[in-house]
Parts: C-alpha cells; sequence; structure tokens
C-alpha cells in the first residue's frame, strides 16, 4: 500500500472528513483491521486565509509547496491538497516535489465526464467560483462548461462557508438556503451540482437537492485510495 499525503487544515473539519473517508474506504475494500498509509501535514488555516484576502497567491504557493515538500521527506507517495480554494496554486505545489498530485478538479472532472454531465452548477468559496483556475481547467480536460450562482448567491455560500462550516457550525436556515440556490440553477440550466467547497458536505447531501450531487470531497478520498492500492493509474496527476 501506498502512503497518501495530506495537505490539511484548510479547513481541519474538512480535513477529519478525508481522514475518515480515506480510512472507511481502505477497509471497505481490504477488510479487518486495515487501515490507510498517511501523512499529514496540517497547515494554519487563519495564515492562509490571510493570504487569501491579501490575494498574496505566490506566497500561499510558497506555504503549500513547503508542506508538499515536507510529505515528500516523510514518504508519501503522492499528495493531495485538502480543499478546492487552494487548487488555485496547483501547478506551483505539483512542480515543488517529485511525487504525484492528485488534483480535486480532475478527479471531479472525470467523474462528471463519466455521468455525461455537461453543465454542473459549482457552490464552492467565491475565489473558487470567480477565479478562473476551476472552470478554466474543466473546460479544457473534459469539455464542461461551469455555472456559477448569482452574485448575491455566491456571497451567501463564501458566507456559509467561512462563517460557519469551517468553524464546525451547520445550520438548517443555512441548509435551506444553499438548497434553494441548487434549486435557481437548475431552472438556470444547470444539470448537476459539485460540492466544490470541502465543508459543504457537512451541509449538504443527495437529499431534497433539485441536482445530482457531485461532491469533491468523497470523489478526492475515492481517488486517493485508488491510487494508493495500484488499482488505476488514471486516477492520478503526475508533478511536472
Amino acid at each position: 500500500m501506498r502512503t497518501i499525503g495530506l495537505i490539511g487544515g484548510m479547513s481541519w473539519e474538512s480535513t477529519a472528513i478525508y481522514y475518515r473517508q480515506i480510512n472507511e474506504k481502505v477497509r471497505t475494500q481490504l477488510g479487518g483491521l486495515s487501515s490507510a498509509k498517511i501523512a499529514l501535514q496540517s497547515l494554519d488555516f487563519s495564515e492562509v486565509v490571510a493570504l487569501q484576502k491579501s490575494n498574496r497567491w505566490n506566497e500561499a504557493a510558497a506555504l503549500l509547496s513547503d508542506a508538499a515538500r515536507r510529505l515528500e521527506a516523510a514518504g508519501a507517495d503522492c499528495v493531495l491538497i485538502c480543499t478546492n480554494t487552494m487548487h488555485l496554486v496547483a501547478d506551483e505545489v505539483a512542480a515543488s516535489v517529485n511525487i504525484p498530485l492528485i488534483d480535486i478538479r480532475h478527479e471531479t472532472g472525470r467523474v462528471l465526464f463519466g455521468a455525461g454531465k455537461k453543465r454542473p452548477l459549482l457552490l464552492a468559496t467565491r475565489y473558487t467560483m470567480e477565479h478562473s483556475f476551476y472552470a478554466d481547467y474543466l473546460r479544457k480536460e473534459f469539455q464542461i462548461e461551469l455555472a456559477v450562482p448569482n452574485e448575491i448567491d455566491r456571497a451567501k455560500v463564501h458566507s456559509v462557508i467561512f462563517d460557519e462550516l469551517c468553524c464546525g457550525i451547520v445550520k438548517d436556515e443555512s441548509r435551506h438556503a444553499l438548497e434553494k440556490i441548487v434549486f435557481r440553477g437548475k431552472e438556470a440550466g444547470a444539470d448537476s451540482v459539485i460540492l466544490g467547497c470541502t465543508e459543504i458536505c457537512l451541509s449538504l447531501t443527495n437529499d431534497n437537492l433539485a441536482l445530482p450531487v457531485y461532491d469533491s470531497t468523497t470523489i478526492h478520498s475515492q481517488a486517493a485510495v485508488a491510487y494508493a492500492l495500484g488499482q488505476t493509474a488514471e486516477s492520478r496527476r503526475d508533478a511536472v
């Protein structure tokens, strides 16, 4: 079994989900008392958020690249950035190590493409919804055109993520607000919804949503397990 390297802490709420899901999937596949081999670099999220807010993405790239190198030195055989937003610097992180970076955009896009989805609604942080790194990647690699909520709804999604879910707060009223945003996305022509922030699965599931749900956290975790168990060469992105 290969060792999975996780760059986490962004937030630790979702990193805990990664740890649980990866271990559950390994136990399900191998049985008994089997669990995953994991190396973790957990960052201080407040430092990362400060870099995001001040648009200091070069410094953020350096911070995550250092974490990736530490994971490689610790014996990790691959690296995952346990957050969608920080895939804005995925290319820099991938180039900093000699082990594969398993890219959440690639894995999510691959699953959507396989399901024949062409116009998914992206629910994510404002950075992910409004920067082009996610939309451009899916368009180039899979001919998928992302839809995003309107400006008011984007602000609401961003607020729920940072003010609530990243703090471990799950409110029914916020869940209902997100459900309504998904419904409006369907009315505007979306054919599915990407839970494109690794915390959103704390609030939303397949239940009561107007569109088929693709949870990026679960997809990313499954890709990590597939790579660790040597099940497929497709579910990874090679480091540069």
